[in-house]
Formats: structure tokens, sequence, C-alpha cells
């Protein structure tokens, strides 16, 4: 159990980094948002938009492919790996080029390693594609966002090279920034973290060039995914929710 003050208790939305994040705020919360911009929410934003059921994985080894066997899925490899027989990646462009597939494994040690480790609470997946209408799906869901029963939003942030440490994002506290914001305009109370992501988010001009120039949007264009920044910074171009029911992200409106 988290320590009282680390909770963020008396608030309707409230945001916290990584996995010590989700189980700090998400004890007792109604809802755990995971946001993982570059790019597994925003994988998982495309894939579910497509009608494909997103299995999170933490792990990217030969487990996951005894995961993927069991569920009957396909496997998506690493973004260098994909080619015609594997074209599923972790990178937007690929699952938007991709055959479509029912079921997809997707490993992450960030956006999937939350997902994965979040029990008993229900786990949305939200990016800047699809922000503004998680934010009214979670709005409509009966007493959601009151102190009570809180929504957690929690930016996954990215890992220093070979540490389990996290490197908050920038394009990870835009995203939850985005997601507060439209969280605020349904009348919910917001933590000062939370409200500090959404000033982010509102009060940064041009939200695309700031990513796209952030440390990891330039590693990823650096090593020719540049395309994955471009779809990830589409603001509201999705209009999916994507919720973890029964170990696959399916899009909530369709049920």
């Amino acid at each position: 159990m988290s320590p009282q003050w680390a909770q963020q208790q008396g608030f309707g939305v409230r945001v916290e980094w990584g996995r010590a994040g989700a189980a700090a705020i998400g004890t007792g919360a109604a809802c755990v948002v995971v946001i993982d911009v570059l790019s597994f929410t925003t994988s998982v934003s495309l894939a579910t938009a497509a009608g494909t059921a997103v299995y999170p994985y933490r792990w990217r080894d030969e487990s996951a492919r005894t995961f993927a066997e069991e569920h009957r899925a396909a496997l998506a490899v690493g973004r260098r790996e994909a080619g015609p027989t594997t074209p599923w990646s972790l990178s937007p462009a690929a699952i938007r080029r991709a055959p479509f597939t029912e079921r997809l494994v997707l490993p992450s040690p960030n956006g999937s390693a939350i997902a994965t480790t979040v029990r008993d609470t229900p786990v949305v997946a939200a990016s800047l594609r699809n922000a503004s209408a998680v934010a009214r799906w979670l709005a409509n869901q009966d007493g959601w966002g009151h102190p009570d029963r809180p929504i957690a939003v929690v930016p996954a942030g990215e890992q220093w090279p070979g540490t389990d440490v996290v490197r908050p994002a920038i394009e990870d506290w835009l995203g939850a920034g985005a997601l507060v914001t439209a969280l605020r305009e349904h009348g919910l109370t917001l933590s000062p973290e939370a409200d500090a992501a959404a000033s982010t988010f509102r009060g940064t001009p041009a939200v695309d060039a700031l990513i796209s120039d952030s440390a990891s949007g330039r590693e990823l264009a650096a090593i020719g995914f540049a395309e994955d920044v471009a779809l990830a910074v589409d603001l509201d171009a999705d209009h999916t929710v994507p919720l973890l029911t029964d170990g696959a992200f399916v899009d909530a409106t369709r049920r």
C-alpha cells in the first residue's frame, strides 16, 4: 500500500508516473488510464479502431511467442524486425499498414507493463489520438471521476537504457494533459498533478512540433520512424476507447 500522501486523495482525476504511480493512485480507483504516446497506446488506438483485439505483454522474448500461440494471436515484433512474414510491430505506422488480424499480442516494456500489472480495476489505453473520445466515455460511466471513485491517469514514461529507472517523457505528459483537459470540461475535479498536466497541454501552442523535437521524437526519427511520431501527434484522429477486457484491449464503444 502506498503512503496516504502519495494517493492524491480528495480529487476525481489524479496523475502519476509509471508502474509505481499506477500502484499509488490506482488503489480504489474506478479506472486506470495508461498513456504511452510513443508508441504503445497509439498503436493500441489504431489497432482497436480497425477491430483488432490487442493483448498487452510485458516481455519481448520467446515467452511472448508462446503467449501469442496460446491466444491464437499474431505477434508484434521489434520495429526493425518487422517484414513481410511478421508485419506487426510496436510502430503505429506498421500497425496501420499491416493486414487485418483479429488478435494481436503487443509487447512493450512501458505501456504493456503497466496495463498487465493493474489488478481488479478497469484499464483504458489513451493517447493524443483518442484523448477526447476516452474522456467522453469515462465521464459517461456512472460515478467515475468522483473523489470516491477517481480516474487514475498514468503517463508511462520511458526507461533509461540498461535500467528500470523511469524517464519522464514529455509526450506522455502532454498526452495526460490532453485527456485531463477534456475531463475538466465534464466538471471533474483535478489533483494538483492533474492540473499541472492540463496546464502544460493548454499552454503548449504546437504540441506536434514539441513532441517531434523531443528526445523521444528525435530518437524515432533517427532510426527511420518519423512517421510513427506524425501518427502519434494527430490529436483526436481516433474515436476508439480501448478497454482491457478478458486480457485484451477492445473498443468499448463497439460493445
